[in-house]
Formats: structure tokens, C-alpha cells, sequence
């Protein structure tokens, strides 16, 4: 612990990455602590089949462009190439195998202790971790009486396992739409949604929707500085042809059941269905505990922050959240002007 660096990084993903490559370019000293053996955040655990909502063009982390046809849509595997390459490309100083169990701060100086048993000293922290690692799933009655498979999306890999099975999956979100027209080739499936699944066009007058999303600001609108968090779309993308498959059933859409019972569900109606599978495509919560110390987190446990930088904790800053500058800070395509901002503002904390 004799070194004292201008910054760590927790988290070796699409924002530890975009951050470690701003953090370079101003000529800070710093280390990207990543928890696994790779540093590839957590594309190696989504499903096989998941492919990018928005194109190659819009899609890059900076200065390096994704390689391809620039409006095709990349699939799961090669953004994993496409992050093995960039850490190759730049040099990063990633350190695997180093999850992070406390992070302290004692006068101007940080102390961040893995798992490992691993100590590290800085004078600023950028938190790149994402929330994977943490999913949400609601409680619903009677869930614990269900003989059934129950699991999140977080833990589906493809569709083999569901063969002519009854599968329901819980949402409405591009993951939740993304699986279930998978699914729906293989087994009889339903979306169990509270509101109907509301789709966008990929294209508008021949481009896009992100190149006009980009054009009119709407991707980098401030919202925090109205005080606002970055609203979700709420919408769906209208990949390989998801309306004329919902509007065929395969899959179909239900009003959310309101409750378990040994063999399935209890749909909104009073129906009781028999069910092999429920997903859950609902999201994730922050998974921040080692901050908790040094009073950078709420009582619901998410970071207090204004557009990625700490309002309790000075020298802490945050790169990758939901909502964190924009709708879309927690993506491939956000990360980047999120990360060139906070390593901005982190440069004249230093300079102080």
C-alpha cells in the first residue's frame, strides 16, 4: 500500500472501461479493480442470444469504434471481443480477482480493501460497478408454495431447458421481450405485464431511431439539472419483427397475476393456470454496501449523487447508473460522455 493513486476504479466493465480511457487521457494515475477474471463486466452472463438495442455507430466506447457493418445490431459475443480488444487497444491497468469489500475515508485519502485482501490508497474513487449483480424480484403470494421453476432473467442463458414447456415471464422491457419471443419458438409462453408492451420503430424515415434520439439532444438531455432523474423510455424497440409476433401470440400478453399456487399461477381474472416457469425481467437494484461506511448511500441503499458526482462523500463519483445524466447513462452507448464529465469534474478536485 505504499503507492497513493489519483484515482480507483471498482468495476472493469463498459464504465470502468470508458472511465479508465478519460482518466489516460488527462494523465491521472490510477488502477481499474475488477471483481472477476475478465474484465468484461457482466456481458458474459446475459443470455446467449441478447443483441444490442441500438446500432454498431451509436454503440462504441471512445476513440474506438465498434468494428463491422455500422448499423447492424451486435450480438452478446462481440461486444465481449469488442471489450477484450479496447482494455488491448489502450492499456488499461485493469487488476482482476479483485472485489471490493470496504471502501474507508479518513482525511483526503480513500482506502479500498478487497476480498482478496488486497489494500489500495487514492485521493478520488469512481464507482463503475452496475447493478447486475444484484436483481430484483418481487414478492408475490403464494411464491413460496409454487412446486415450479422460478428465476430471473439475470439466469437465463437460452431456451433449451424450456422445451414444450408453460412459461410466463414477468415484464415488459426490451430483456423481457428479447426472451420471450425466444422462448415463444419452443414452448407456449406469456408475457405477464401490467400495462401492454409498448413498441417503437427501428427506423423513421429510413434512419434509425437512435440517430434521431441522438439528433434532437434527447440521449444527453440534463435532466438533473432540473432536479429530475432521466426518465426510461418505457419503450420497446421494434427488433425482428416483435409486433407482428405479439400480435400473433407467440408470445401473447396477460394481465399480471396476482398470485402463486402450487402449480402455477392465479391470472387478474380468477383463471388459475398451470405453469412449468416463471421469469422474472425485472430489473436490478444497486449493490453499493461497501459505501455504506463512509455515508455515500440512502436508507434504501442508492448512492447520493447529482449526475454522477457525490454529494456526501467529496472526491467519490460514479459512472454507469440508471438515469445517471440521461436515459441512457447505464448503456454501451452512455457510458461515455457520462465518464468524460466525471473525470472532468474529478481533474478540478484534484486541482483544488
Amino acid at each position: 500500500m505504499s503507492s497513493v493513486w489519483d484515482t480507483i476504479v471498482i468495476g472493469g466493465g463498459q464504465a470502468g472501461l470508458a472511465s479508465g480511457y478519460h482518466l489516460q487521457q488527462k494523465g491521472l494515475r490510477f488502477l481499474i479493480l475488477e471483481a472477476n477474471d475478465q474484465a468484461l463486466g457482466s456481458w458474459p452472463q446475459y443470455y446467449d442470444s441478447l443483441k444490442l438495442f441500438s446500432p454498431a455507430r451509436f454503440s462504441s466506447l471512445p476513440s474506438m469504434k465498434i468494428p463491422g457493418e455500422p448499423d447492424r445490431y451486435p450480438l452478446r459475443d462481440e461486444v465481449i471481443r469488442y471489450l477484450q480488444d479496447y482494455i488491448k487497444q489502450y492499456k488499461l491497468p485493469v487488476i482482476t480477482n479483485q472485489r471490493v469489500e470496504s471502501v474507508e475515508k479518513s482525511g483526503e485519502l480513500f482506502t479500498i480493501r478487497t476480498l482478496s485482501g488486497d489494500c489500495y490508497q487514492s485521493r478520488t474513487v469512481i464507482n463503475a460497478t452496475g447493478s447486475f449483480h444484484n436483481p430484483f424480484m418481487p414478492t408475490i403470494p403464494g411464491q413460496e408454495d409454487f412446486k415450479g421453476n422460478i428465476l430471473h432473467s439475470s439466469d437465463y442463458r437460452n431456451s433449451d431447458r424450456f422445451l414444450n414447456q408453460r412459461v410466463v415471464v414477468v415484464g415488459r422491457g426490451n430483456s423481457a421481450v428479447q426472451i420471450a419471443v425466444e422462448l415463444a419458438e419452443v414452448s407456449e409462453t406469456s408475457l405477464a405485464v401490467l400495462r401492454p408492451v409498448q413498441l417503437v420503430k427501428q427506423r423513421v424515415w429510413g434512419q434509425d431511431l437512435h440517430f434521431w434520439i441522438k439528433l434532437i439532444g434527447f440521449d444527453t438531455f440534463p435532466f438533473w439539472r432540473f432536479g429530475k432523474k432521466a426518465p426510461s423510455s418505457g419503450s420497446v424497440v421494434d427488433l425482428d419483427g416483435y409486433k407482428e409476433r405479439l400480435a400473433a401470440g407467440k408470445p401473447d400478453q396477460k394481465q399480471m397475476f396476482t398470485s402463486f399456487d402450487t402449480d402455477g399461477v392465479v391470472w387478474h381474472d380468477g383463471t388459475k393456470e398451470q405453469v412449468d416457469t416463471v421469469i422474472f425481467a425485472t430489473g436490478y437494484r444497486p449493490n453499493l454496501g461497501y459505501l455504506r461506511n463512509i455515508n455515500a448511500l440512502d436508507a434504501e441503499g442508492k448512492p447520493v449523487q447529482q449526475a454522477g458526482i457525490s454529494t456526501s462523500v467529496p472526491g467519490l463519483y460514479y459512472v454507469g447508473l440508471e438515469g445517471q445524466r440521461s436515459f441512457a447513462s447505464a448503456t454501451l452507448r452512455g457510458v461515455s460522455p457520462d465518464a468524460k464529465y466525471v473525470v472532468r469534474k474529478l481533474l478540478r478536485y484534484l486541482k483544488k
